[in-house]
């Protein structure tokens, strides 16, 4: 045997397995688990700090914000927009299926678009959102209406609300399931198309606060 000892090498290790960084689902960023959040933006300035996309697994905070003092921005509109499906009508107290309706609509948008559907809701929301309202001031006996400004947690609730109104009329005396009205409603809106419940609500009220300036 020679005085130079053959060493021999060690076998290379194994790549290791890349590891998955993306976020888990439901937690913080994804919403239903399919759709980030994070990449949302909103072009209304006076509305976008109060717009929350954050959820926790099942858009279901069992009211522990009801009575904070704002404690609807803590709130997801994700869940605001189910509870006011739930308002009235056949589809109150069924959040279950509220949200199931939901989740099929944002499905129907993004396999039709290609695109995220939280952007489509949020520019609808967006669009729905009333800059201007009426009240009503009264100087002695006579009551005068004024044109007042919305505040931007009012006007996200409005637009809320009328968004969820079209939605659900859009089922009466008709064939179509709350998912199709919720996909029809939040298309028209996020184009600005008049024919949409929540815009024309916005136009109306807009207009009669202009001539009461």
């Amino acid at each position: 045997m020679s005085d130079e000892e053959v060493v021999e090498e060690a076998p290379a290790p194994a790549p290791e397995e890349p590891v998955n960084e993306s976020p888990i689902a439901g937690i913080g960023t994804l919403v239903f688990g399919k759709w980030d959040a994070t990449e949302v933006s909103c072009e209304d300035p006076g509305i976008a700090p109060y717009i929350n996309l954050k959820t926790v697994g099942v858009p279901h905070t069992g009211g522990r914000h009801a009575n904070a003092w704002f404690g609807k921005s803590k709130l997801s509109i994700v869940e605001r927009f189910i509870n006011s499906l739930m308002r009235t009508g056949k589809y109150s107290g069924k959040k279950t299926a509220a949200t199931k309706a939901f989740e099929a609509a944002l499905d129907r948008i993004a396999d039709r678009d290609d695109t995220n559907p939280l952007q489509t809701f949020v520019d609808a929301v967006a669009n729905a959102a009333p800059m201007e309202e009426i009240t009503r001031i009264k100087f002695g006996a006579v009551s005068q209406p004024k044109a007042v400004d919305s505040a931007p947690s009012r006007r996200i609730d409005v637009a809320l609300r009328h968004l969820a109104t079209g939605s659900t009329q859009a089922t009466r005396k008709s064939t179509k399931t709350l998912s199709q009205g919720i996909v029809t409603e939040i298309s028209k809106a996020a184009n600005g198309d008049v024919t949409s419940f929540a815009i024309g609500k916005r136009e109306e009220v807009e207009r009669i606060a202009a001539s009461a300036r």
